[in-house]
């Protein structure tokens, strides 16, 4: 009897060191990939805190000349770029100061744009940092994967932070910022309508294509801007409910007829037959932004894109397939995660 209790007692040993040992392998397998993803966010951070130098060095020729203001300016720039791991918050908290302080008005409206882009990028780049840290952490400090050393040699990952405000100061009282409800409109053969637009500020502005929407209206949901819009740029009519979504974000900043826009696109999908939209509903503004439109499948876009013709989003050709699965029969797209687009 004896015997036997101590085979089974050796078994259940057996079976917790396995049991054990798989936990501890695939834990020790995560915190690498997290600790993978750690390093590329900081590197895709570093890129884009360099590229924001480029951009202040620049603000400092255009707003201050040779001048002692341009000098500082251009040399906060130089030190954040050059800084280490450890003084880099500072020194780009310094350079944030300085670039708040600029006048936009004493800039052309494309480097407010790219300033007010370089900043916002900079805020995504540190918020994709931190999740990365704060997820890499949250695994790390738990007691049995530090008893055990899972994490093997690898430094602590470390939050970076630096002031957000800065961003929306910097690009001043020519940049308008807006929530937009756009609709990715598929037809029965999988492609989606898009617009032929340019802006109405430039005579010789190069032409874009972009999908279905505009900005939310006070007092409106996202999906009742998407409908309205709908209606207005197509003249389709359908029930806020019917839509698939939200499933995509989108942050972007251009010049659009004299004025910045800092713009949250929020997408919407919609399948429908394919049918020649109406412009009845267009605004005076649409009617001078707006000069046609297109039923487009992944190929088109790219031919569009060959043909340096850019198409919003930037990922639509890429992400059409998935699209058109979400209002595919069954699909549970409306409760799907929103993802982040270019």
């Amino acid at each position: 009897m004896i015997g036997w209790l101590v085979v089974v007692a050796l078994a259940l040993l057996a079976a917790v060191l396995v049991v054990g040992g798989i936990w501890a392998f695939q834990t020790a397998h995560r915190l690498d990939r997290l600790h993978v993803r750690y390093d590329l966010s900081w590197q895709a951070l570093d890129g884009i805190l360099a590229r924001r130098a480029v951009v202040a060095r620049a603000v400092a020729t255009d707003a201050y000349g040779n001048t002692a203001a341009g000098r500082r300016l251009a040399a906060l720039a130089d030190a954040a770029e050059r800084a280490p791991r450890s003084a880099r918050e500072a020194a780009e908290n310094e350079l944030s100061t300085a670039l708040a302080a600029v006048d936009p008005l004493s800039l052309p409206v494309a480097l407010v744009a790219e300033l007010a882009d370089a900043q916002a990028r900079v805020l995504l780049g540190r918020r994709f940092h931190n999740d990365a840290v704060r997820d890499t952490l949250a695994l790390r400090e738990r007691p049995l994967v530090r008893w055990l050393h899972l994490g093997g040699t690898a430094s602590m990952p470390t939050y970076f932070e630096i002031v957000e405000s800065g961003a929306q100061r910097a690009a001043g009282q020519r940049v308008h910022q807006r929530t937009s409800a756009r609709i990715v409109l598929l037809d029965e053969l999988g492609h989606v309508l898009l617009f032929c637009g340019s802006d109405p500020a430039s005579a010789s502005a190069p032409r874009w294509w972009f999908t279905v929407g505009g900005a939310v209206e006070p007092g409106e949901s996202l999906a009742e801007a998407a409908v309205r819009e709908l209606a207005e740029e197509t003249g389709l009519r359908v029930s806020a409910a019917d839509l698939v979504g939200p499933v995509w974000k989108r942050e972007a900043v251009f010049d659009f007829n004299g004025s910045v826009i800092f713009s949250e696109e929020i997408f919407f999908v919609y399948r429908t037959q394919r049918f020649e939209p109406s412009t009845a509903g267009f605004t005076a503004l649409e009617t001078r932004t707006i000069h046609g439109h297109r039923w487009c499948d992944e190929q088109t876009i790219a031919e569009l894109a060959d043909r340096g013709e850019t198409v919003y989003p930037l990922q639509l050709g890429e992400l059409l397939a998935e699209a058109n699965a979400l209002v595919a029969p069954g699909s549970s797209g409306s409760t799907r995660e929103l993802q982040s687009i270019r």
